[in-house]
């Protein structure tokens, strides 16, 4: 059974850089549709280059927190995403019905060279993402809409 707002649990392993940054263009892109919550197995901080980088997209993920997916284990949702191959590993079983989305993207936080090449690498995952987002959104949308559900918001398609 799908929730209103869709429940959404995206997962990494270090919840530092792809969760952080797919949970902020969910947010935005998603609006009042979806719920939306990131963690990791091994949490550790937000990566500040991954808050620069969503700076530049006009998000603000620097009040985000790393969070280990054990705090959500109780909660149920209606898709868990895993946006790194470890996460989709290692990812538990949460309870309910959740469709499980595996999406693989490179770790920018594993990227080498000075911080300007960092960046770029950070760029990229973060393009990908957001277009990814956004293509998901509207097919979750027509679902909704599909099932009877009134779609409160948009999101922000910037």
């Amino acid at each position: 059974m799908m929730h209103y707002p869709l429940r959404v649990l995206i997962l990494c392993t270090a919840n530092s850089a792809r969760s952080q940054m797919a949970e902020g263009f969910l947010r935005a892109l998603g609006g009042q549709d979806f719920a939306v919550y990131s963690a990791g197995s091994i949490p550790s901080t937000v990566n500040p280059l991954a808050i620069q980088v969503m700076a530049e997209n006009h998000l603000d993920i620097a009040g985000h927190r790393s969070k280990h997916f054990n705090e959500f284990l109780d909660q149920e949702f209606d898709f868990v995403i895993t946006v790194c191959d470890n996460a989709r590993d290692t990812c538990p079983l949460f309870p309910g019905d959740a469709e499980r989305i595996h999406w693989s993207y490179p770790d920018p936080a594993a990227s080498t060279g000075d911080e300007e090449q960092r960046l770029q690498t950070f760029r990229a995952v973060a393009v990908t993402l957001r277009e990814q987002i956004r293509a998901w959104v509207a097919t979750q949308r027509q679902r909704l809409s599909e099932q009877g559900f009134s779609i409160k918001s948009v999101g922000n398609n910037s």
